[in-house]
């Protein structure tokens, strides 16, 4: 039977090398009785391989039973898998036969393989190696034709190592191995996948089918799907339901995706947008350090050649202003921010120049420049955080993380 054949009738979407890869293993190992042990993330469609190898075995006319190791007590797996006699435990009240005695002839399919009690897993590594089991409160020896095929999401190899399983049963479920890629891996699959759901739901609930446009079918693909297979379908009926409009844009996908791996997914660019809301908030940053660097060298040489004239009782009112700009703007007293002259100024009480020098060391500090810059816009705007946001070049919201970062007291 052909590849595509065989995904079909088994409902398997995609053209993933690996995926397609995975299925010629599980056909070419069919015929044999080997055990297989099928290994993937969790949500990645395991639960189609155990079928497509019993399918193509000689036990297909047999009984398939497949059974969610990790969905079942631990008290009682073992009466589950290999049955019990009757009063050999509380509520034992008639013999039962177990799983294995039950598919004699046919194939068991046990899933999340890594959470089997360690007890249970010595009575399953002897039904692998002998055929033989015995009923929980009996001694007789019973005999079963099983094939058995495992699955689990777990690293076996780092539970090995903590001795959460055994090695020996490791290998010999591991005789032929079969990993699932996650869906992450598959490229253009999930478009394809989201498109199965999508008409499956709209038949479900007659409805039109949702379509994608090109920008939110890029924010499918770029989302790291940590559940797989089976969160996409999730997603999907979500969308399928609640969206009235059945163009799906990248801005209406988002509100579906989970927000912790949001940083993953690319950005969203409206044409219609000024370009100059994109710009980085470290681009502003250089140019305001850049205009501060040029007036200041615009007042040492304006200091300079006072000093040189040997006047200087009263400062231009353009470089007054310029001082004021790196003190803070306080008028009434010139307190140092911390800042910003590489030369020698001296200025007296009566403005004029003294021969005593003090040094003050620039600073270049990009989170100082920040604070400064955004108390005296929202100062000169009245504590108004759009219209100061607006001025920065930065979204209102930046604004606000900024305030609160840098704990900012505004108007």
């Amino acid at each position: 039977m052909d590849i595509q054949d065989i995904k079909q009738r088994f409902g398997i979407i995609g053209n993933d090398p690996e995926l397609t890869r995975a299925i010629e293993v599980a056909i070419q190992v069919a015929p044999t009785d080997l055990s297989v042990l099928i290994t993937g993330e969790s949500g990645v469609g395991k639960e189609s391989f155990p079928q497509i190898i019993h399918n193509f075995s000689h036990r297909k006319h047999g009984k398939y039973i497949a059974v969610n190791c990790g969905a079942i007590p631990e008290g009682t797996i073992d009466s589950e898998l290999f049955g019990h006699e009757k009063g050999s435990f509380t509520g034992a009240m008639n013999d039962r036969k177990g799983y294995f005695e039950v598919t004699d002839g046919g194939t068991i399919f046990l899933d999340e393989i890594g959470e089997l009690p360690m007890f249970t897993q010595v009575r399953l590594l002897r039904v692998l190696e002998s055929g033989e089991f015995i009923r929980v409160g009996s001694s007789v020896v019973q005999k079963t034709n099983v094939r058995v095929i495992a699955a689990t999401n777990v690293d076996l190899t780092s539970a090995i190592k903590e001795n959460k399983f055994r090695e020996d049963l490791y290998y010999r479920l591991n005789t032929v191995p079969i990993k699932i890629p996650p869906l992450r891996r598959r490229g253009e699959d999930i478009v394809l996948l989201f498109r199965k759901f999508a008409n499956d739901f709209a038949e479900r609930y007659k409805m039109p089918p949702i379509r994608l446009t090109d920008e939110a079918q890029k924010v499918l693909l770029a989302y790291r799907w940590p559940g797989n297979v089976r969160q996409l379908k999730n997603i999907t009926e979500q969308v399928s339901i609640i969206e009235t409009d059945r163009e799906i844009t990248a801005e209406k996908l988002l509100h579906y995706i989970p927000s912790d791996n949001v940083a993953t997914l690319p950005a969203i660019y409206d044409k219609t947008t000024d370009e100059k809301t994109f710009r980085s908030e470290r681009e502003i940053l250089y140019q305001i350090l850049f205009d501060l660097k040029k007036d200041m060298n615009d007042l040492k040489k304006t200091v300079h050649d006072m000093k040189q004239e040997g006047t200087g009782t009263k400062i231009h009112d353009n470089n007054a202003s310029i001082i004021r700009k790196i003190y803070h703007d306080d008028e009434e007293d010139y307190k140092p921010a911390q800042t910003e002259l590489t030369s020698p100024l001296i200025v007296k009480g009566n403005n004029n120049i003294e021969d005593t020098e003090e040094l003050l060391e620039e600073s270049l500090s990009l989170e100082d420049k920040e604070i400064e810059m955004i108390i005296k816009s929202l100062e000169k705007h009245n504590g108004k955080r759009k219209m100061a946001a607006k001025e920065l070049g930065i979204s209102e919201r930046t604004l606000y993380r900024k305030i609160k970062e840098y704990n900012i007291e505004s108007k």
